[in-house]
């Protein structure tokens, strides 16, 4: 059973039918509904799936279990019961590759030791905006709190793509071998005003204190950096990717306009 919370993060697992896939059986319980939950409740009416009125406590034992985060369950929950694994978007590495490189263009998030949930779902929510085909995230030292990358990237799990890999350096040379650019952000490395992105992109993220793994760095074609002018010595990890991303989806609009 998938205990999902969070305004977005209902909406949008509704809206993608992860919640009915491989025979799953949703159901809503909601407990003072104000004008946000009436519409959720619309919307759980139109797609067949009930939904049952509750106390604020019994919310809050439902959800007792989950991260901190998911505990603020806002007065609605989404209950999925069944065989369905989970709610993000998860697929096969390899065979998406080779979908994926049948392409022109493409763009590829590798996230390398990044362990913080919020982080990540941040990141996933940017790839959803600026059109990003695949997130890579390893087996081990990766964030694993599913509740919560959903609840922070709104949603966006559902919909953005996402593989867990036991080797991120093979992955990147699984991508490297499909025609992807290695671009691995890091200090010290060109300027992202002087980068040209085309074709197919591949960005490695490093977690905030050690950066990239040194197997995955020595990987990479480029070592890109965000010029900033701020006191302190880094972006935040999500905020330096959504950067990233808005950049190569810039470029590539300008290439088509």
């Amino acid at each position: 059973m998938q205990i999902i919370t969070g305004f977005h993060a209902v909406e949008e697992i509704m809206r993608s039918a992860k919640c009915t896939a491989d025979g799953a059986k949703p159901h809503i319980e909601y407990a003072k509904p104000g004008p946000r939950i009436k519409k959720i409740l619309e919307d759980a009416k139109r797609r067949n799936i009930p939904a049952k009125e509750t106390t604020m406590a019994e919310l809050d034992r439902l959800t007792a279990e989950l991260s901190k985060t998911a505990q603020d369950h806002r007065g609605i929950v989404l209950i999925i019961e069944g065989e369905q694994k989970a709610a993000q978007n998860f697929v096969q590495f390899e065979q998406t590759i080779t979908e994926i490189s049948k392409k022109d263009s493409a763009t590829v998030v590798l996230l390398d030791s990044v362990t913080d949930p919020h982080n990540v779902g941040a990141i996933i929510r940017s790839c959803d905006q600026f059109g990003a085909d695949l997130v890579i995230m390893p087996e081990r030292h990766g964030a694993s709190e599913s509740d919560v990358i959903m609840r922070s990237s709104a949603g966006a799990a559902a919909w953005v793509q996402q593989s867990v890999v036991t080797n991120l350096s093979r992955a990147v040379e699984k991508l490297k071998e499909n025609g992807f650019w290695i671009y691995g952000a890091d200090a010290g490395g060109s300027a992202l005003s002087a980068t040209s992105f085309s074709g197919k992109v591949a960005i490695v993220m490093g977690s905030e204190g050690s950066g990239m793994s040194r197997l995955v760095r020595e990987k990479c074609d480029v070592i890109l950096s965000i010029p900033t002018c701020g006191k302190l010595d880094s972006l935040n990890v999500s905020v330096a990717a959504g950067i990233l991303l808005y950049e190569v989806h810039r470029q590539a609009l300008s290439k088509i306009n």
